[in-house]
């Protein structure tokens, strides 16, 4: 099922056609009405009537998240304020938030976004989606909100965090699709198997997941213990929240509401555009956004583009699910690790449970140390040294062979790893580099 055909399966050559106009309307209003742009567009010595193509959108400048935080709190807004119909703001813990303001306009435009990427995971009229994204300040929650309601699906706005309640709120209304973060879900299940609750009893089919980087291997973890179809969704407050773009049944890449959003792939040393299906740093022009637009974004996240027709129908550009992030990528004595890569092998072991922690610090002799705490499974952990000793060997070579690194392996009691109803912290660097 698609949301909108017309679009979601429109030619690339009119879709382009469509790109450039917004691109240009975007660059003049930017040029116009927000100083910091037009003070860039000076700097880089560029005008809005250079946009002829949507290749000259390489000619314009990037902005970065410090930038964002320095116009705080309506340093980018491109309309007058009493058209502000709502805010949100990054959920960021440190420094000054990212602001995102939305007209009326811009909230239409969300719904169209989320609604698109709920269609593609599965969900529609008469569904009942639990929707445990953070309401609030945080665009997760509001964001499933309104894209549910577009599609008519009867939406639950449980919020995170109480977990008894989300499990009991599941069965009594029950909910037909989840949505939270990945590592939130496998929560859900392993409080729901202490409880001696089955998730096969529930009647929920499919999720979409967010907010932090999961990989293959935990898509199985989530499948297998929530019982359920598990689609990657993702979005950013800087942009528009989540909507941005989603997973469709092929599961093999997500396809990007590219006439809402302009995604690049650039070299994240150089900013020069790198060509579809080589690896580098996520860019994003809000093409119709009115409130906060914003010119290519550097997303700091790792991935790359796809072009075609997918089998699903659609046209629109896919990008292949996040491989880490420029500033939480780990170098190790000179080692480029991203924590996604460490999760993979930890994933892949039976005696392991997803749920870890990575901690850098300095040793005696001025080296990079690491050590990866990971929980052992019920089953699996034991007093006998032994069997211990093996495990944490096997985990430790395997990090050797396919990393490169020498980490010290800390097998944690079950449970024993701080868990997190929102974003989990996989990264502690005591180095203060």
């Amino acid at each position: 099922m698609i949301w909108n055909e017309k679009i979601e399966t429109m030619p690339q050559s009119d879709l382009e056609k469509m790109q450039v106009e917004n691109l240009s309307k975007l660059a003049e209003t930017l040029y116009k009405k927000v100083d910091f742009y037009k003070k860039k567009f000076d700097e880089a010595g560029v005008k809005p009537s250079d946009i002829q193509s949507i290749k000259d959108i390489a000619k314009l400048p990037f902005t970065t998240k410090d930038e964002l935080r320095l116009t705080y709190p309506y340093g980018l807004l491109a309309v007058d304020e009493t058209e502000i119909v709502e805010i949100h703001q990054s959920s960021g813990t440190t420094g000054t938030p990212v602001v995102d303001a939305y007209t009326q306009k811009d909230i239409d435009i969300w719904s169209e976004g989320m609604a698109r990427c709920l269609t593609m995971a599965g969900a529609g009229k008469g569904d009942v989606i639990q929707n445990a994204y953070g309401y609030g300040l945080f665009t997760g929650g509001l964001g499933v909100h309104y894209g549910a309601r577009a599609i008519g699906a009867n939406v639950i706005p449980i919020s995170g965090g109480n977990t008894d309640r989300q499990l009991k709120v599941m069965k009594d209304f029950g909910a037909t699709f989840l949505t939270c973060t990945p590592s939130y879900s496998l929560y859900i299940a392993e409080f729901a198997a202490e409880q001696g609750i089955s998730m096969k009893d529930m009647k929920v089919k499919a999720g979409a997941f967010g907010a932090e980087p999961w990989t293959e291997e935990m898509r199985r973890e989530m499948e297998a213990h929530l019982h359920l179809d598990a689609y990657d969704i993702y979005g950013l407050t800087e942009i528009i929240g989540p909507g941005v773009a989603n997973e469709c049944e092929c599961k093999d890449g997500l396809h990007v509401n590219e006439d809402l959003f302009y995604p690049e792939i650039i070299n994240p040393e150089t900013g020069e555009v790198l060509p579809d299906g080589q690896k580098g740093e996520l860019v994003f022009t809000t093409l119709t956004k009115e409130g906060t637009p914003i010119l290519r974004y550097r997303t700091r996240d790792i991935t790359y583009l796809t072009r075609g027709t997918c089998s699903c129908g659609r046209t629109s550009v896919k990008m292949h699910r996040l491989m880490g992030r420029t500033d939480d990528m780990l170098i190790i004595r000179g080692v480029n690790v991203f924590p996604t890569q460490i999760e993979e092998i930890l994933v892949q072991m039976e005696e392991t449970q997803p749920h870890y922690q990575i901690v850098v610090d300095r040793g005696q002799k001025h080296l990079d140390e690491v050590e990866v705490w990971v929980e052992v499974k019920d089953e699996f952990f034991s007093d006998e040294t032994r069997k211990m000793e093996g495990l944490r060997s096997r985990i430790k070579d395997e990090m050797k062979h396919k990393l490169g690194i020498s980490a010290v392996i800390k097998l944690m009691e079950p449970k024993s790893i701080e868990r997190s109803i929102g974003k989990a912290k996989r990264v502690v660097d005591k180095r203060n580099l």
